[in-house]
């Protein structure tokens, strides 16, 4: 049971990393939400949808 909580916080720790690493960058981070959909959320906290090309 350790190991799972372990894995689950070294994810957490790197979705924190990627945000400040974007902040520092000017830029963004992209991610899947639980709803299952890709989206881009920028340091600004605005969250975009990406759109898979037709």
């Amino acid at each position: 049971m350790n190991q799972i909580k372990d894995l689950q916080k070294l994810i957490k720790l790197t979705g924190e990393r990627a945000k400040l690493d974007a902040k520092a960058n000017d830029t963004y981070i992209v991610y899947k939400t639980s709803q299952g959909q890709i989206v881009e959320e920028f340091t600004d906290g605005k969250v975009v949808p990406c759109f898979e090309p037709e």
